[in-house]
Order: structure tokens, then C-alpha cells, then sequence
């Protein structure tokens, strides 16, 4: 059993999610679709705040971001291990040790009392995520702020964070992001509890990327649909969400149950998506056996429910 998800955020004005600086400009990470430029957010972003929304929500993970540093670092607590941590479990990791470092690493696990058969020096993540997208393209918004100058005296404090008044030049961009994510239920079979709050993360998933002193950007839905099923593919455009006249929309999907393309009951609509149908599609697409829940939250609490409850 395999669930396919795809996520609709609400839209907001947004400076987070930016590469490379171009001389005092931040520049925001985009990609090419067509003739327009669409900014985007990693997955690699999003997995480290799941990682941080795990731990809020109660799981042990391994991997902490440290803030106070003077450039990106990390800290884990031990070697990695999948039953023993959760961010372990579902996103996997790489240890790049030559023979003489993985002879050494073998041997310190022995002594803690692990088994150095058991181990494992490279596994992929379960959890599969890819690229958020933004909904619109980059329309070569930015602003302009100002950092004041610190006169304080020196006998307070013996740094200044700059001699002059600075200013700011950050590109800035208004839309919502949709971003795919995909779990092989059979390879959580060992750890149920720890998948159904991996959900709950996702539909609470907050603080995905830096900037978060000037910018403030939800990443949890606002609309999402999911698919439980035993196909190894989702069948469709996992990037299909489209929003016309204000309205969250999933063509493709919703077109394809209502003319028996897929099977309905493997279906699960929440969020927007549901509150901007109106009553005849909804009931056509109850017909045929979807679930729809106008609150994200308590849809992804339904397949929670729903994913394991046969069993298989």
C-alpha cells in the first residue's frame, strides 16, 4: 500500500526560500517552466523542518539544526539508527567513511553494545518529498528595507554589527507553493504510531526555511489530496493544483474519478479544494466513494486511520 499526497499552501507575501545573495541583493531559488521563472523551496528545507516538527510533536529524532553558528551546521545525538530515532527511520542517511573509518566505526559500535552486522553505513529516505513550486511566476518583485547604524559606545559592548546604516534588497514574490510527497506503507509497517505522526507533521509543518525574522510562511495546507492505493505510481500529475478565480482546484483528479479513470475510494480531499466545490460535485464525487473533510488536519487524521486499518 502506497500513499501519494500533494500539498496547496495559502498564499502570502514571501522573502524565505532565497539562494545565493547577488552583491546586497537576496535572490530567491527559482526554476524554468515553460517561459517563466516559478521560485521554489527544496525538499531538503522541508525535511529539515520536518525533522523539527517531529520533535515538537514528541518523536526522537537524531539530527538538530544549531543556530549560532557561524555557518549551516548540524549535530546528531548518535549513530544513525532507524529504531531508535524517527527522522533516522524515515529519511534515511549516508555515512561517507572509507574502509579504515567504517573498520573503526564497526568497532566503537560493538563496544556500545550495538550490533555492527545490523548496521547500515548508507540508506534512502522513505519518506519521498520533491520540490515546492510556486503557483505563480516570479515577477521581479523586491523591496527595500534599512538596517540602522550602531552608534553604541564601546565601553557597553566591544562589537558592532556594522559600522554604517545598511540597505536591503531582497526579491519578494506573493503566491502559494504545492509540493508532492509519497510513503511505501509496507516499509512503515514497523513503526505505525511514528507514520501517523509523520502525517500530523506534515499537516502542522511550519518554519520550513531561513529568514525568519523578517518573513513568516506557512507550509502546512491549505488544501491537500491524497491517494491510498497498491499502484507503485500516483497515476497522475502530482503537481496538478490550479486555483482559478480564487477557487483550489485539482482537474485532472476530480475529472478522472468522475469518469471512472480512477477509483474514487482510494481518494481523499481536504482543506480549500473541498470548501470551493459546490453541492453537485461534491455529491458525485461522494458517489464514487471519496472521502471529503473541509479540514486538512482531521482529513490527514481519516487516512492516518485508514492506511493501516487492514492490515496490510
Amino acid at each position: 500500500m502506497n500513499i501519494f499526497g500533494t500539498i496547496l499552501t495559502y498564499a502570502a507575501p514571501s522573502a524565505n526560500y532565497r539562494g545565493e545573495s547577488a552583491e546586497n541583493r537576496s535572490v530567491l531559488q527559482k526554476i524554468t517552466q515553460g517561459r517563466f521563472e516559478y521560485p521554489i523551496i527544496s525538499p531538503e528545507a522541508i525535511r529539515n523542518a520536518l525533522r523539527d516538527t517531529l520533535r515538537e510533536l514528541g518523536l526522537p529524532c537524531n539530527r538538530e539544526r544549531l543556530n549560532d553558528e557561524e555557518q549551516l551546521a548540524v549535530k546528531f545525538q548518535d549513530y544513525p539508527d532507524p529504531d531508535r530515532f524517527a527522522d533516522d527511520f524515515f529519511m534515511g542517511w549516508l555515512i561517507a567513511a572509507g574502509s579504515k573509518d567504517r573498520k573503526k566505526i564497526l568497532k566503537e559500535l560493538k563496544e556500545r553494545g550495538r550490533n555492527p552486522e545490523a548496521f547500515s553505513f548508507k540508506r534512502d529516505s522513505i519518506l519521498r518529498m520533491n520540490l515546492a513550486v510556486a503557483l505563480e511566476p516570479y515577477r521581479y518583485d523586491s523591496i527595500f528595507t534599512q538596517s540602522p547604524q550602531d552608534v553604541t559606545p564601546n565601553e557597553i559592548k566591544s562589537y558592532k554589527n556594522a559600522e554604517n546604516s545598511q540597505l536591503l534588497h531582497r526579491e519578494v514574490t506573493y503566491t502559494p507553493f504545492q509540493y508532492p510527497f509519497a510513503l511505501n506503507l509496507n516499509e512503515c509497517e514497523q513503526k505505525k504510531d511514528w507514520t501517523k505522526i509523520l502525517l500530523k507533521a506534515i499537516g502542522q509543518l511550519n518554519g520550513v526555511a531561513g529568514n525568519h525574522a523578517r518573513s513568516y510562511f506557512e507550509m502546512a495546507p491549505a488544501s491537500i489530496i491524497i491517494r491510498l492505493t497498491n499502484l507503485l505510481v500516483a497515476g497522475y500529475s502530482t503537481y496538478g493544483f490550479e486555483i482559478k478565480d480564487g477557487k483550489h482546484l485539482f482537474p485532472e483528479v476530480i475529472e478522472g474519478i468522475l469518469q471512472n479513470d480512477y477509483p474514487g475510494s482510494e481518494f481523499y480531499f481536504g482543506g480549500k479544494i473541498v470548501k470551493d466545490m459546490d453541492e453537485p460535485q461534491l455529491n458525485s464525487l461522494k458517489e464514487k466513494g471519496a472521502t471529503l473533510e473541509r479540514n486538512p488536519q482531521k482529513l490527514i487524521d481519516i487516512v492516518a486511520e485508514k492506511m493501516f486499518a487492514s492490515g496490510e
